[in-house]
């Protein structure tokens, strides 16, 4: 093989594909948009296939374009990560990590550990997106993030993971619901009645659908919560009953007078919560590093149900 892509273009042919313009595309890159056409026209050349179709007001990939986008983003991903591992190791932890979180569980987490891995690594820098977990799946495959932290197990292959901690999962009933008078929940009582739940994509989604699968429970596929919050206030006017992991509830329901909460007598309900990267990262060390701290969090933090995997 005589010809190699250069850095300079595969991140060119990057920039185009996400900007989905040329010029926008330059000015993300710091070029000229002459120059940056150039150089992505001698890559298509070189390679002999087209990657951006040329026209109208958008250019967007083609299909050999669309078919080679994932592994050019993961060779960029990849000379960052070679970059961050000439300077840092596995024992003084620093440079830049982005974080993909899933947004049930990383906003009542991260205050608890990201402060004292602060103290801990003090030259580490974490970028957080938070984002549903096939999206961060999908992002971090195509190198747009570094690890993400997700419910287990994760969907797709090609990934290397480490669990840390288990969290409770708890339905939630109307308080006044009959359900909230019993002194024991299990799967027969639910039969028939209406369950709440996050959009697709959302891992508890799939919880909730297996559930009602189980327990005879309806679905409802009128409305798919965009939060934790905004289905704990359904349930809370009688909308239906849903599910809630522990690290949520022992973060938002102190003065939730509403819903009542259960533990179901018959199918205990939980989840793994895990770090996740890609097998051909560099910086795996790293990320074994983090998970272990995580899990040293998990010890400290007094969430009713969450312990450590």
């Amino acid at each position: 093989m005589s010809y190699r892509p250069t850095h300079r273009q595969l991140q060119y042919f990057a920039a185009v594909a996400d900007k989905g313009h040329f010029l926008e595309a330059a000015r993300a890159c710091h070029v000229s948009q002459p120059t940056l056409s150039t150089q992505l026209k001698l890559l298509e050349d070189q390679l002999g296939v087209i990657l951006i179709e040329r026209g109208g007001a958008s250019a967007v990939p083609t299909a050999a374009g669309a078919r080679l986008l994932p592994l050019a983003l993961s060779i960029l991903s990849g000379l960052d990560e070679f970059v961050e591992m000439a300077t840092v190791d596995a024992d003084n932890l620093g440079g830049l990590v982005r974080l993909g979180v899933a947004p049930t569980f990383g906003p009542y987490f991260l205050p608890h550990f990201l402060p004292k891995l602060h103290k801990l690594y003090p030259a580490l820098e974490v970028y957080i997106r938070e984002d549903r977990p096939n999206v961060l799946e999908s992002d971090l495959k195509e190198g747009k993030l570094d690890c993400i932290v997700t419910p287990m197990p994760l969907a797709m292959d090609g990934f290397a993971s480490m669990p840390f901690c288990i969290e409770t999962v708890f339905l939630g009933v109307p308080s006044e619901h009959p359900i909230a008078r019993l002194k024991s929940v299990s799967t027969t009582d639910l039969a028939g009645e209406k369950l709440l739940t996050l959009g697709r994509g959302h891992r508890l989604f799939e919880q909730v659908a297996r559930l009602c699968e189980i327990s005879g429970a309806q679905l409802r596929s009128d409305y798919e919560g965009t939060s934790l919050d905004a289905i704990r206030q359904m349930v809370s006017i009688g909308m239906g009953l849903s599910l809630f992991p522990s690290a949520y509830v022992s973060s938002e329901f102190e003065r939730e007078t509403g819903v009542v909460l259960f533990e179901l007598s018959d199918l205990p309900l939980e989840r793994t919560l895990g770090f996740a990267w890609r097998r051909t990262s560099l910086r795996a060390d790293h990320f074994r590093v983090l998970c272990n701290e995580a899990r040293s969090a998990v010890a400290t933090i007094d969430f009713k149900g969450l312990r450590i995997a």
